[in-house]
């Protein structure tokens, strides 16, 4: 187990290019098995959970080259295996997404309850009810392994392949909107997905799909009408850039009073990031020719109150609203602002529970309840050893670790390693004072 040990209070000073968007390349990478063929993606962001995908297809037979300089080849041709590796899949989430695939490859999938962040319930209904919408029949087998666990298998079976459906998923999920584009694009007839997610990287997975052969209307609306078919192109694609990463590094830059330039950004997918960001004070310019966003070390950081002098309420919600995963960055960049302001999350119910490590290092927050935390600022941070408990809220808490006066620690940074390229080095370059070690004693 990795730690990072952070002295804080060093302003930062730079440019930091932003990587290939994580959750776009998680589902590439299950859908690049639809392929007999080869399939090279690249702007490929090498962090643990692409890792841990590539490890499963590589697993289920397909051939894949080297992770180098963010592209990759995958070929899925010679597929061996229908069962999702235990353990691998237990790491992440994504993995689910590889049922799709293999239903359309072979007719079966095995899968198990995978892992992911621990940030409240995150149910797997969606999923089967899409796949039985599309004529797979499911099976579920349980298994105690120990006093205290059992190991539960979900078994999908399609002998005759999948079949065209009219959809209406019972909530906007965007794996099981991804799992449900993957199924249907190997369906017979058409496929029509109504109340689908429409995030970023779900429009690019439906633009790679689309380079699959496939035919998709309504990319970037909550309606998508897909054509299957029973054999795909091989193809190119790039992954777009990372707004979760961007909307990191501009709470990185405010929080520690920092002039830092964010490069390689997609403007068209910032606004609702930037303007939540200028509710607590924070102002990002965003130069679109140049794909780029700069934040000044002379920030008001004073929280805006809306009209009549009201405590601002800010939340998320599905796109094109504020993204959860940025939640965590924003409440720690709010600990820096002059103000109060109630952060809502609406979406994950343990998502929060990360804050009590921040009032440990001298944040003044309320944890209402699961889903709501009042915040008022500014905080002194101080240094302290602490632990990161899922991806962002590990990045949240590095960002406070920066921003703090003397010396952190923080553990279980593997969590981070997930969804942040070489992140210590990185803020390195910027000026940060940031270690990685295997021992925290030493």
């Amino acid at each position: 187990m990795g730690s990072f040990i952070v002295e804080g209070k060093i302003r930062l000073s730079g440019s930091i290019q932003v990587s290939g968007n994580k959750n776009e390349a998680l589902p590439l990478i299950a859908a690049s098995l639809l392929c007999s063929g080869p399939v090279q993606l690249s702007n490929v962001p090498e962090i643990g959970d692409v890792n841990n995908m590539l490890e499963i297809a590589s697993t289920l037979g397909a051939t894949l080259s080297p992770l180098k300089d963010g592209k990759v080849t995958i070929d899925g041709t010679n597929l061996k295996s229908s069962i999702l590796p235990l353990e691998l899949s237990n790491t992440i989430r994504a993995s689910i997404l590889f049922a799709s695939s293999l239903l359309v490859r072979t007719g079966r999938a095995v899968i198990c309850q995978p892992g992911g962040d621990h940030i409240g319930r995150r149910r797997l209904d969606t999923h089967f009810l899409v796949f039985k919408a599309l004529g797979a029949e499911l099976q579920v087998t349980r298994k105690i392994t120990s006093d205290i666990t059992q190991e539960t298998n979900y078994i999908l079976e399609a002998p005759k392949g999948l079949r065209g459906a009219d959809i209406y998923l019972d909530e906007a999920s965007v794996t099981a909107t991804e799992n449900a584009i993957i199924a249907a694009a190997g369906a017979k007839g058409t496929t029509v997905i109504t109340n689908a997610a429409s995030e970023p990287h779900v429009q690019g997975l439906c633009r790679f799909i689309e380079k699959l052969g496939v035919t998709i209307e309504g990319i970037g609306s909550n309606v998508l009408t897909i054509h299957g078919k029973d054999s795909f192109f091989a193809a190119n694609h790039e992954i777009g850039a990372d707004y979760i990463e961007a909307g990191s590094f501009i709470g990185l830059a405010a929080a520690t009073c920092s002039k830092l330039t964010i490069t390689g950004v997609d403007p068209s997918v910032m606004r609702m990031i930037i303007f939540q960001f200028e509710r607590i004070g924070v102002f990002a310019q965003l130069n679109r020719e140049q794909r780029s966003i700069y934040v000044d070390d002379h920030q008001p950081l004073k929280i805006r109150k809306d009209l009549g002098g009201i405590i601002p309420v800010i939340d998320d919600s599905p796109w094109p609203g504020f993204p959860t995963d940025l939640m965590s960055i924003l409440l720690v960049t709010a600990t820096q602002s002059e103000g109060t302001c109630l952060i809502h999350e609406k979406m994950f119910e343990s998502r929060l529970f990360f804050v009590d490590k921040l009032i440990n290092m001298g944040a003044q927050i309320v944890l209402c309840d699961p889903h709501r935390a009042v915040i008022v600022g500014p905080s002194p941070l101080y240094g302290s050893s602490i632990s990161s408990p899922d991806i962002r809220a590990g990045m949240a808490l590095l960002i406070a670790a920066c921003a703090a006066e003397g010396k952190s620690i923080i553990n279980n940074i593997e969590q981070i390693d997930r969804g942040y390229q070489n992140i210590e080095q990185r803020l390195s370059a910027l000026g940060a004072s940031i270690k990685r070690i295997h021992d925290c004693s030493k």
